[in-house]
Parts: C-alpha cells; sequence; structure tokens
C-alpha cells in the first residue's frame, strides 16, 4: 500500500487550509428588502480597497438604514470605472449605470453586468472575478426567467428578479502581466493557500503518486481516470470528454 498523496491530505485542511487572516469579509450584495424590490436606496461609495488573496478590488459602500437611524456599510466587488464619493443606486428603479445593483429584469437585452444573482436573494455568485462580466441574453416574461452568457461561454437561466450589478469586475488584463520570477509566485499564493509550488507526480516516488517512479519520468499508463476511482488512485485527467491538444479557432470546437 502506497502513501497517502497529496490530494488526499488537502481533504483534511490542517495546512491546505485557506489563508484568510488579513482578508476583509464577504464581498455580497444588500440583503434584499422592501426597498430594493419596489424602489431604490442611494449609497455613496466610501473606499476602494485591496483584499489580500483577491485578484478584483472591493468598494465598500455606506448605505442609509431604512428603518433606524444609522448607517450600514457593505462590500461590494468593484465595477470598473466605480470611484470613491459616487452615489450607487441599489433597486428595481434604479437607473441603468455602472455601479448600480438592478434586477436582471430591468436590464435590456445585451447588457454587460458582474455580481449576478444564481437564486434569488443569494446576494451575488457569478462573474465575480477579476475582469469577469456576464451577459444578458434574453427575457421571457411569462415565466419570469432570464438567460444570460456566463464568463465560461455557457449560457444559463436564472430568475428575472435576480439582482446584478451593471458593469465589468474591475481589475481586468491581472493574467497578461507574466509573473517572471518565483518570488512573485511565492507572494501571490502565500495569501491564498497552500498550493505552490506544485512538484509533479511523475517527479515522485512510487509510494508517493501513482504516475510516480520508472526510469526516465513517465506515466506508464493512461493520463485518464474515471469518476468513480477511490481517492489515492484518482489523478491525472479525471472523467476526461477529450484529450490532447485543442486545434483550430472557437467556430472549428464541437465541445
Amino acid at each position: 500500500m502506497g502513501r497517502v498523496i497529496r490530494g488526499q491530505r488537502k481533504g483534511a485542511g490542517s495546512i491546505f487550509r485557506a489563508h484568510t487572516k488579513h482578508r476583509k469579509g464577504a464581498a455580497q450584495l444588500r440583503p434584499l428588502d422592501f426597498s430594493e424590490r419596489n424602489g431604490y436606496i442611494k449609497g455613496v461609495v466610501k473606499k476602494i480597497i485591496h483584499d489580500p488573496g483577491r485578484g478584483a478590488p472591493l468598494a465598500v459602500v455606506q448605505f442609509r438604514h431604512p428603518y433606524r437611524y444609522r448607517t450600514v456599510k457593505e462590500t461590494f466587488v468593484a465595477a470598473e470605472g466605480m470611484y470613491t464619493g459616487q452615489f450607487v443606486y441599489c433597486g428595481k428603479r434604479a437607473q441603468l449605470a455602472v455601479g448600480n445593483v438592478l434586477p436582471v429584469s430591468a436590464c435590456p437585452e445585451g447588457t454587460i453586468v458582474c455580481q449576478l444573482e444564481a437564486k434569488v436573494g443569494d446576494r451575488g455568485t457569478i462573474a465575480r472575478a477579476s475582469g469577469n462580466s456576464a451577459v444578458i441574453v434574453g427575457h421571457n416574461p411569462d415565466q419570469n426567467r432570464s438567460r444570460v452568457k456566463l464568463p465560461s461561454g455557457s449560457k444559463k437561466v436564472i430568475p428575472s428578479n435576480a439582482r446584478c450589478m451593471v458593469g465589468v469586475v474591475a481589475g481586468g488584463g491581472r493574467t497578461e502581466k507574466p509573473l517572471l520570477k518565483a518570488g512573485r509566485a511565492y507572494h501571490k499564493f502565500k495569501v491564498k493557500r497552500k498550493c505552490w509550488p506544485r512538484v509533479r507526480g511523475v517527479a515522485m516516488n512510487p509510494v508517493d503518486h501513482p504516475h510516480g517512479g520508472g526510469n526516465h519520468q513517465h506515466i506508464g499508463h493512461a493520463s485518464t481516470m474515471r469518476r468513480s476511482a477511490p481517492p489515492g488512485q484518482k489523478v491525472g485527467l479525471i472523467a476526461a470528454r477529450r484529450t490532447g491538444r485543442r486545434l483550430g479557432g472557437k467556430s472549428a470546437r464541437k465541445d
């Protein structure tokens, strides 16, 4: 019997847990309330902040409490073009402007949005990474459903009263600049979790990995693996629909 491999050890947590000490908290839309369902509520962007381990900047938006004499601060994922002092409007009757939050049904077809709700009131789960956005494809008022194009290119049907933020997530183009040196990769992943440097399976001994061992670094068997394989054996291209290089443009790809 071989050793407990890296993929199995990750499930237990321990040193593989996320590094959350300096993070600024969950980035979410406002909790869905009466003022958003029926009218709108105005907030002001107090500051744009960096969140360690996240590529996109965050916007701290201050709202007046709808019922009590106090202010409430919410942390949104910042859209490209947001600035401190900007007024942000959230609700059904808000205008279609960058940074505003409104239901998908209020967005015409072709609108570019981000921080999109998959379910009504989940406070934004789709298109939240830096530079990402979704596109409103169409509406079906009879069934209260809307069709959106996700950042991956796939299309999804969501409730029309789910909310979204107008615009593209800020921090786009982040991956276009090469890291160039190991020190930058070290600091990039240090604030995320223990996932760097990553030793290849073929560079290990047979006891450490199913791909290990042998003269010359080679796998020695198919790199694909079935979905039902037990932990410790489940490495490589898991339940691969296809393998090999992708050739041709997007039009040539069928999957």
